[in-house]
């Protein structure tokens, strides 16, 4: 620790004189001050580029994860899951309607479902047919839907770890009002750029027994495919009032088939 010693001068009169340092003194300050301000002004650099080197560069992480996506087998190969939905009234802890769908999905574009089972009140049927019709309608679009620069503005809003797996959050922005695109975030691998979940409302009902609908869907490895496990939801349903919806894969989908080539 520096200490700067200070010494005071007796006159002739004995009158006391302002305090003064020695020419040493004087020369230590100085130098001291010298080392400070480099160190400073040297140090306010480093740390800004430092700040860069760990802040991900927005343009990056969506292009990467445009490539990713554009990569993913589930867009060239055909698939089948089943899914159970069960739609919940206000905060009731038993379903008012258990719905069990098969969804087959044949590229590029067609994707279709049936209804295997269902229970309780007609209407949770309805609501699971109306969003299912919604799932052909977005593949039929194609690329129209993807959450990528041609349907979205995208904001980094942070980086976070999901157990050992660090992410990216990304607010995307739809780029028009269309049915099938999505206002809300999303979360990418930082490692894979793989989409993992998607929490948002959409830009328009799906249904017209649906309103202030909130989704969150997510992601994961099925057979080398990424597509969504689950899909959970919580809207205003007509006649019905709040509920909440819950879609899980029962089983994983069997051994992907390469398309055949037309």
């Amino acid at each position: 620790m520096w200490t700067l010693r200070r010494h005071s001068a007796v006159g002739m009169m004995g009158q006391v004189h302002a305090p003064s340092w020695t020419i040493a003194e004087q020369v230590k300050f100085i130098v001291l001050l010298s080392l400070v301000t480099i160190a400073w002004f040297s140090a306010s650099p480093l740390r800004a580029d430092d700040a860069r080197a760990v802040s991900p560069h927005l343009n990056l992480i969506v292009e990467s994860l445009e490539r990713t996506e554009a990569q993913n087998p589930a867009l060239s190969r055909s698939y089948q899951v089943t899914r159970e939905y069960k739609i919940f009234r206000g905060n009731d802890s038993e379903p008012a309607s258990d719905v069990i769908a098969q969804i087959s999905f044949t590229p590029p574009d067609t994707k279709t479902f049936k209804i295997i089972k269902a229970h309780g009140n007609p209407r949770g049927e309805k609501i699971v047919r109306d969003l299912l019709e919604q799932e052909i309608e977005w593949a039929k679009e194609g690329r129209k839907g993807d959450i990528s620069r041609l349907n979205y503005d995208f904001v980094f809003l942070r980086k976070e770890d999901f157990g050992v797996v660090p992410e990216y959050v990304l607010h995307i922005i739809p780029k028009r009002k269309k049915k099938g695109l999505l206002l809300g975030d999303i979360w990418v691998d930082a490692k894979t750029f793989r989409i993992r979940r998607v929490v948002a409302v959409p830009v328009k009902s799906p249904s017209f027994w649906i309103k202030d609908l909130h989704i969150t869907v997510q992601f994961a490895a099925m057979n080398g495919m990424w597509i969504a496990v689950s899909v959970d939801a919580i809207a205003r349903v007509r006649f019905l009032g709040t509920c909440t919806l819950s879609g899980l894969d029962l089983a994983p989908p069997p051994a992907a088939s390469v398309a055949p080539k037309p």
